[in-house]
C-alpha cells in the first residue's frame, strides 16, 4: 500500500496516537474514515457516469490499450510518417519481436553490451 511496509505502517500509527495524544485520536481517524468514504463514493460516481455516457461500449472498451506508460512517441511519429501498408507491416514485425524474446532463466544475467550507448 503506497509503498508502505506493515513495519512502517505501524510506527506511523505509534507516531500519530503519540503526537495526536489520546483525546484527539479518535476524532481523527472518523474524519480520515470519512475521507476514505467521500473518496469511494466519488469513484464509484465517476464509474456509474462513465457507464451511462458509454453506454454498451463500456464493456467492450478495452483499458490497457489507454494506458500511457505503452505510448513511445518515436514509434508514433515512425508509424505517421509511414504509408498505411507499411505500418501494418511493421507493426506486425514487432509483435513477432517482441513474441520470440527468450526468457531469462532465475539466477542467470542479462547480456552485456559493451557497444550500447
Amino acid at each position: 500500500m503506497f509503498g508502505l511496509s506493515s513495519e512502517k505502517l505501524v510506527i506511523l500509527l505509534v507516531l500519530a496516537a503519540v503526537l495526536l495524544g489520546p483525546e484527539r485520536l479518535p476524532e481523527y481517524a472518523r474524519q480520515f474514515a470519512n475521507f476514505i468514504k467521500m473518496l469511494r463514493r466519488m469513484a464509484n460516481n465517476a464509474q456509474g457516469q462513465m457507464k451511462d455516457e458509454l453506454g454498451e461500449d463500456y464493456n467492450d472498451l478495452d483499458w490497457r490499450k489507454l494506458d500511457p506508460r505503452q505510448y513511445d512517441p518515436r514509434r508514433i511519429i515512425r508509424e505517421a510518417l509511414l504509408e498505411p501498408d507499411e505500418a501494418e507491416e511493421i507493426q506486425s514485425l514487432n509483435q513477432v519481436v517482441v513474441q520470440e524474446q527468450p526468457r531469462l532463466k532465475e539466477g542467470e544475467q542479462a547480456p552485456f553490451d559493451h557497444e550500447a550507448t
